[in-house]
Parts: structure tokens; sequence; C-alpha cells
């Protein structure tokens, strides 16, 4: 009998979505659900941007483009991209892709051989983990440590894992799923890092405009990065793009001409209309960038009143991203599960509020023994939070 390849045992997925299968199997079966569980956006695109789609589909930019994306696209990212973390980029430096995703895939395909190690955040996004080891690779997670304002990089662990067979750390400020941000200091050191062991970094920063509060910054701009750093950009978070996927590396010259031809090997270009909305996404109008990020912060707002109203939840109030990781530790103790998955498909059953756990993102550390979940507030209206919500407290309280 013909065999599978065995590479195919190390792939994983992202698990957000066997959540969802889950919540509309409930759904299905007559039972209200308020969707907490995946990051997508239930804002739609603007209509410019639409507009600007259907015009190159109409004028007929339906068919091969150049690899690393056309030069308009790329053009206009090097600018938005560079001024707004007080660099300089020239359309060179960009790769055009499906989404952020492929940046991930196609970094690792760039600087890491099979056997080497790549440093990735645990909690954290879990296709980090799945193509660090899909590809060969050994993957290494760092963790954080909880504290009054969220959630801090263990630089100890970080240091610690640095091995001579080191050759990567993926780091992802404004983070997905826990929504930590790390202070200047701590990108600093980061950083220190990374040139102390000449490492690579992958500077995953899909929502670094995602924010209600303060300013973002990138670590390739601190001195000795730019020529080390990938940054990984996507249209979905920003424009509520998801459905287009449509994203880009910005890459030291080196690594963006490797990505290219990668691009020409997987899927030769990235779709050509679409890329044309990227330009008058980036050109066109930014009031509905701000309109969706004051209707974020709203039910960011009512999301933590809630939920730290709720007995045995306690979470930080983030900046930026549109996820919550509260810890509910005392709250699973209070109903009597052990099993934060078991507790989640309780609350399902109880409440119809369907949300991922810690264990959706990333294998648990040994010595960890706090319980989270991950409640996305991004595909859910203001009035469905609190009532969602107001049903998950008095089934807590009950």
């Amino acid at each position: 009998m013909q065999q599978l390849a065995q590479r195919l045992d190390r792939l994983g997925t992202e698990t957000a979505f066997s959540v969802a299968q889950a919540a509309a199997a409930w759904k299905a079966k007559g039972n209200r659900v308020y969707p907490f569980h995946l990051g997508d956006i239930n804002i739609p695109t603007a209509p410019h941007i639409i507009e600007a789609m259907n015009k190159a589909i109409s004028e007929g930019y339906t068919g091969y483009c150049p690899g690393p994306g056309i030069p308009q696209l790329r053009e206009a990212l090097a600018h938005d991209i560079g001024s707004r973390r007080g660099m300089e980029f020239t359309a060179d430096n960009v790769v055009v892709m499906t989404g952020g995703k492929p940046v991930i895939t196609k970094f690792l395909q760039a600087v890491m051989d099979p056997g080497q190690e790549v440093l990735y955040p645990n909690p954290g996004f879990p296709i980090y983990e799945s193509q660090i080891e899909y590809l060969g690779g050994t993957a290494v997670p760092y963790n954080y440590v909880p504290t009054e304002s969220g959630f801090a990089i263990d630089l100890e662990k970080v240091r610690a894992s640095i091995t001579e067979n080191t050759t990567a750390i993926i780091y992802n400020d404004l983070q997905n799923p826990i929504s930590a941000e790390s202070s200047a200091a701590e990108r600093e050191a980061v950083a220190q890092l990374a040139i102390e062991h000449d490492l690579w970094v992958l500077s995953d920063e899909a929502y670094f405009e995602t924010r209600y509060e303060g300013v973002s910054n990138s670590i390739a701009a601190l001195p000795g990065m730019a020529e080390r750093t990938v940054i990984l950009y996507t249209f979905s978070k920003k424009f509520a793009m998801t459905g287009s996927r449509l994203g880009c590396a910005v890459a030291p010259l080196d690594i963006a001409q490797v990505m290219s031809k990668l691009n020409t090997n997987d899927e030769s270009c990235t779709t050509h209309y679409v890329q044309w909305a990227g330009v008058a996404a980036l050109t066109g109008p930014q009031e509905p960038v701000q309109e969706m990020l004051d209707t974020l912060k709203e039910r960011r707002d009512v999301a933590c009143e809630i939920v730290n109203s709720i007995p045995g939840f306690s979470v930080a109030v983030p900046q930026s991203t549109f996820y919550l990781f509260p810890d509910v530790t005392e709250a699973m103790a209070r109903k009597g599960f052990t099993e934060v998955g078991e507790f989640a498909t309780a609350a399902l059953e109880n409440t119809g509020v369907s949300f991922c756990t810690r264990e959706h993102f990333g294998r648990r550390l040994p010595g960890e023994e706090r319980q989270y979940i991950r409640l996305a507030y991004s595909g859910i209206e203001t009035e469905d939070i609190r009532e969602g919500l107001g049903r998950l407290r008095e089934w807590i309280e009950a």
C-alpha cells in the first residue's frame, strides 16, 4: 500500500478552525452561539478597496504578474511600512505574498536548514511551531510571565535556549493570542540577543496598526537589526481583508530575492487584481481604518469590563490586537474543571460562548499551572458581547 510522506506527521494546523467547527455544529442544532473563537473581522472591507478590485478585474488584470508583486504595490508598501517605522525601504525590499502565513514558511525556508533550531513564542500563533517542525527544524519555545499590565517575555528563558545550532528567533510584538506588547527595554534586549548570537529575526507585525492607545515600534528599526530582520506585514487586520489573502515580507535584499524565487516556485504570483485593491487600501482614504479601530476599541472596553466582573476571571486591558487572554484558573476550580478543553465545551453547551484555550496556541510547557482562554472580539457585535459574556458570568456564578 502506498504511504504518505512521513514529514506530514510533523505538520500542525491552526486549531482555532477546529473550535469553529464545534461552534457551527452546536449552532446547527438550533442553539445560539456567541463567536469569540476566530480572529476574523465582521466589519466589511472599505468600499473604495472593493471598487479598486472590481475595476482591476474589469480592466483585465486577471492574468500573471511579477512574482514579487506589481511595482505599484511594492513601492506603496515600501513607503508606508518604512515611514511608520522610521526606516527607509525600496520596492526591492518588498515581496508580496498571499497573506501573512506564507511569510513564515518562506522565511524558514530561506534561513533554516533541517536540524537547526528556531526560537518561537509559546503561547503563540500555532503556525510557527508547525512550519519549523514540518520543514525539519527544531522548534524551541520561549514563554511569557504574567505581570500587572499583561505578559512579558521570559528573557532568561530565551537566553538559556540559544545554542550554537540556533539560527533564528520568531518575535511577535503585539502578540496573538495574549495581546502582549514589549516594553522598549524588552524589545532592545531581544535585539541584543539576536545581534550577539548572529540570529535571523522574523518580526511578525500583523497587528502593528491594530492598536487603541500608544505607538507601535518595530524591532527592525533598532541599530543593527535591519540587516537581519524580516518584517511580516498583512492587509488582513488593518483593512479587514482577511479573505483577500494579501500580505508581504519586508526583508534585506538577499532574503527578498530568495523569497521572490520561492514565490515563483510555490504560486507564481499573488492574485493580480487583489494587489490593485492593496494599492487602493494604502493610498486611498484612511477614515475606514480609524472607524474600525473605534468599533474594536468599544468592543474591547465592554469585553474587559465584563470579563473582569466574572468570578475567577482576570485580564489586563490590552492596548492592541483584538484578543483577550484571561486567567480562568479560579473560575474552573469553582465549576469543578481541571481540563481547560472540558471547561470550554461546557461553556459552549451551557452559555453558547465559543472560545479557544491556551492549548490551541502551542504545547503546554513544563511548570505551567495557570489556565487561560482566548476571547477574540473582532467578529462579534458589542451587544452580543454583552449578552454572551453576561450569560457566561451567570453560569460561573451559579
